[in-house]
């Protein structure tokens, strides 16, 4: 594994698998396995050229949306030796400032739409901009305007030290790619990512899923995030198989079933809300058929076993849910697929591959099976730290030898990991430890609601409380209301669980990824009583 880099499996591939799809947009574009890769190649080539081009160690910054277009950028970069950092197209330009600034970033690419907010940023930190234009053949080359500037500035990177190999080879300590957490309870703390971490990752989720190159999936997520980059793209072209993007560059209910049946698909992977969504059309509006899948797979937030048994029923695969962070590159856990061991509903299965996973005390000692602690890893895929100006927070991050996630967690006797909750989310009401995670399942099991989020607020008497949030699913008869779902927790949790406020709602704020913070849906519902009053 230590020779290994995400570069010389996705060689291998090509020259394994050189005329077999590799990336396609229905009705725009396909491309094989061989020809992705002389793309990249020509790409990251034109990136480096010259006396002022892309050097080993430089940041790229790039703002897509989930096009062909963007994974030539991203590949080449890498290729390139450079940092690839892709961001969200929806930022402002004030969070493009503070990303752009964070990575380090030596050059902002944009596809031929461009990204008004994203330049503006680039523009005021005197960052020149390049454009990839859109392609249309097969056989390139990917247009790339707008390098004919400096990239280079006073302040050289301190990664991936040495020179460009003539032949595109990359180093396993060289940074690859650096993304931000996603800043749950502080700021986005950027996280650097080598190829050896990549490379690593990419075998652990090939190994799991038992990926090969007859494989194929439509990707759900954005390509900005570790879920669909590492799970849906990377490990998809390191085994041969083919990755499909929606025309529109990103989901769409309405097209999601019609994408997977023209690309052949075998499996899919997305976030509970995105599970919801399809399940909800697939009730409101079913396709006439629908692709035969060796398996679904859920990761990024807590799935539901209500939501998970729905899945199994609508689609005939068993649905395997996952573990995941981009500390690790993404994927830590997973449960099994039938042929390797039993899935377990509730829990995120067992460690993935080579990565270590252990429930650890508060002084780094393991608890014993079925005892709640923090959930610590250790592995290749594992980043080696933060970057960031506070020593603390990397030193608190890898305590005893090991990453914290900062999850609650229970592994049973046989390694399988359940989620409590994070730390900071636990709900600690009058000294009961109440998991969120529990609370949601209950109201998920509710018939007519959709989407559910409990949380805590602050309680003069007993420290927190519990509040949730829920949308009512399409097509029920009786409006739903606060005096049921709290009759129906009732009857489906202890007493000292049952939230004390429920909130009706038409829609949960989410993150670009589709995910759930808890304390954004807190802010957003629960307006404290000395505001209220002051507001009264």
């Amino acid at each position: 594994m230590e020779a290994l880099t995400l570069t010389s499996l996705l060689k291998a591939a090509a020259a394994a698998f050189p005329d077999r799809r590799a990336i396609a947009v229905h009705g725009k574009i396909d491309l094989t396995h061989a020809a992705l890769d002389a793309l990249v190649d020509a790409a990251a080539a034109r990136l480096a050229a010259g006396a002022h081009g892309l050097r080993p160690g430089q940041t790229v910054a790039l703002c897509f949306p989930n096009t062909v277009e963007l994974v030539v950028v991203f590949l080449a970069v890498i290729r390139a030796r450079g940092v690839a950092a892709p961001l969200n197209p929806a930022y402002t330009q004030d969070e493009f400032e503070f990303y752009l600034s964070d990575s380090g970033a030596r050059l902002l690419v944009t596809g031929a739409d461009g990204n008004a907010p994203a330049q503006a940023a680039a523009a005021k930190l005197g960052l020149p901009h390049a454009v990839a234009a859109t392609l249309t053949d097969a056989a390139g080359p990917l247009g790339l305007t707008g390098l004919a500037g400096d990239i280079q500035d006073n302040h050289p990177a301190p990664q991936n030290n040495g020179t460009v190999h003539q032949d595109g080879g990359n180093e396993p300590s060289d940074v690859a790619l650096f993304l931000h957490t996603s800043g749950t309870t502080s700021r986005p703390k950027g996280v650097p990512l080598t190829q050896r971490n990549l490379a690593a990752s990419v075998q652990n989720i090939r190994a799991v899923y038992r990926f090969a190159e007859t494989d194929a999936t439509v990707v759900t997520l954005p390509l900005f995030h570790v879920h669909g980059l590492m799970c849906a793209l990377l490990s998809s072209l390191a085994s041969g198989a083919s990755v499909a993007l929606p025309a529109a560059g990103r989901f769409s209910a309405s097209t999601f079933w019609g994408d997977m049946l023209a690309a052949g698909a075998t499996w899919y992977t997305a976030v509970p809300t995105i599970h919801q969504i399809i399940l909800d059309r697939h009730a409101s509006l079913p396709e006439p058929r629908y692709p035969a899948l060796r398996f679904v797979r859920s990761c990024s937030a807590s799935l539901a076993p209500v939501i998970l048994e729905r899945l199994e029923a609508a689609f005939g695969a068993p649905v395997l849910e996952a573990y995941a962070m981009t500390e690790a590159s993404h994927m830590m856990t997973s449960n099994p697929l039938p042929q390797d061991g039993a899935r377990k509903s509730g829990s995120v299965g067992r460690a993935a591959g080579s990565l270590e996973v252990a429930v650890l005390d508060e002084v780094g000692s393991q608890v014993p099976a079925g005892e709640r602690g923090e959930v610590c890893i250790r592995g290749p895929n594992v980043t080696a730290g933060y970057k960031t100006a506070d020593p603390g927070a990397n030193e608190a991050a890898f305590l005893h030898g090991w990453f914290h996630t900062g999850d609650i967690g229970v592994m049973d006797g046989e390694g399988y990991l359940s989620l409590v909750g994070r730390i900071k989310e636990l709900i600690n009401r009058g000294g009961e430890k109440i998991s969120p995670i529990e609370v949601d399942s209950v109201l998920l099991g509710h018939p007519d609601v959709a989407q559910a989020v409990s949380f805590g607020v602050p309680d003069e008497k007993y420290g927190e409380e519990i509040h949730c949030a829920v949308i009512p699913r399409e097509g029920t008869s009786v409006a739903l209301g606060e005096e049921e779902v709290v009759a129906f927790c009732r009857k489906n949790l202890a007493a000292f669980k049952v939230p004390k406020k429920v909130y009706i709602a038409a829609d949960l704020p989410k993150t670009a990824t589709g995910k759930i913070q808890r304390r954004i849906v807190a802010q957003h519902f629960f307006v404290p009583a000395a505001a209220a009053a002051a507001k009264a």
